[in-house]
């Protein structure tokens, strides 16, 4: 029997509720048909104008029943050419940055979606990695800290990058970075050597303090975490403190903490600049040589201390907050200049064994 004789139903409605909207334009075209279009309208609570559009577009498959794309033919804002190649040309060269981040460093003039969507068709965007949901969002508790009452050290492999790897090799780049970042504002500071070693990470808190002093900075009250690692706590069955931690609290009030063993969360804030590290520079960057690479680094972290807005921080670049919340720290505390931590290392030893005074050069 033909559905023009059964009871009525709004055809909007059902379009709505429809799993399948080309099945039941199929039915309201066969119906149309058999009985006619007027009848066809009333049966399914449409307009003879929309059952004509239909046997209009039918030609008995259920693909000519799709919707058709109501973008506009001509656009006036069409993206062009060149601003997709411009796209895919930043995408493949700065793998790891996003849309936004692409769109405010550059000036692309295509929206944040429509740079999405053209890597999308190419096969460019990234699959971010799902997070568990924690029970507690630090997160707001950290915003309310004072800037440096908790500055996070770490060490990172160098030497497992693929991008950087062969670079290792034939220039003698250093294995290990040396990394703290201060937890409120974000600031990142780095050095570098070809080996983790308690002599390195000592001369590293070392410069790092002095640094912190000479630019106005009130350490009393104040922790620097670092995770379980030889290179911070010495050997693991040690009876007294090591000498990085000596080091660390020399400092009037400044405090060192180390996390519980395998609570990696803890450092989630260093962690984070390891892994945006190798996305903004180590897997863009080339290097002719050591300087060079000292060099290159220096620049990294001056932008992201100096201009790299932070989503997670209200869009603020790390001296923003600083100046904002700590307007007595010097602005020159961004400045701070990456260093070869083993070669220092050796210029003081070979000053030692001439005798008199020596003094480590400072990074900046």
């Amino acid at each position: 029997m033909c559905p023009a004789y059964l009871c009525r139903f709004h055809y909007q409605e059902n379009m709505r509720q429809s799993k399948d909207p080309k099945f039941l334009r199929w039915k309201l075209v066969t119906c149309a048909q058999q009985c006619g279009v007027k009848p066809a309208a009333r049966a399914y609570g449409s307009t003879p104008k929309t059952v004509r559009k239909w046997l209009r577009r039918f030609d008995g498959s259920l693909g000519s029943l799709a919707d058709h794309s109501r973008a506009p033919k001509n656009p006036r804002r069409r993206i062009t050419a060149a601003q997709r190649r411009q796209a895919l040309r930043l995408k493949k060269k700065f793998k790891g940055f996003g849309a936004q981040r692409l769109r405010e460093l550059f000036g692309l003039a295509p929206s944040e979606k429509a740079i999405r969507n053209i890597w999308r068709k190419e096969g460019l965007l990234k699959r971010k990695r799902r997070k568990h949901q924690t029970k507690q969002n630090l997160r707001e508790i950290k915003k309310q800290w004072r800037p440096f009452l908790q500055t996070e050290l770490d060490t990172k492999d160098l030497d497992d990058l693929p991008e950087l790897w062969p670079q290792i090799h034939r220039l003698g780049l250093p294995k290990v970075q040396y990394t703290a970042r201060e937890v409120t504002s974000g600031l990142q500071f780095l050095a570098y050597a070809q080996e983790r070693s308690l002599a390195c990470a000592n001369l590293f808190a070392e410069l790092l303090l002095d640094h912190f002093g000479r630019h106005g900075v009130d350490l009393a009250g104040c922790t620097i975490q670092t995770d379980n690692g030889s290179e911070f706590i010495g050997s693991w069955n040690a009876r007294d403190d090591s000498a990085f931690t000596h080091t660390v609290e020399a400092v009037k009030g400044l405090i060192h903490r180390t996390i519980p063993p395998g609570a990696h969360t803890w450092q989630a804030d260093v962690e984070t600049v390891h892994r945006l590290i190798e996305d903004e520079f180590y897997e863009v960057e080339t290097f002719t040589g050591r300087q060079d690479f000292l060099d290159k680094a220096y620049a990294y972290n001056l932008w992201f201390n100096s201009a790299r807005k932070n989503r997670y921080k209200e869009n603020q670049t790390p001296l923003e907050i600083i100046e904002k919340r700590a307007p007595q720290i010097s602005r020159k505390i961004i400045a701070w200049h990456p260093v070869y931590l083993d070669k220092l290392l050796v210029q003081k030893l070979d000053a030692q064994l001439k005798g008199g005074y020596h003094v480590v050069p400072h990074p900046c």
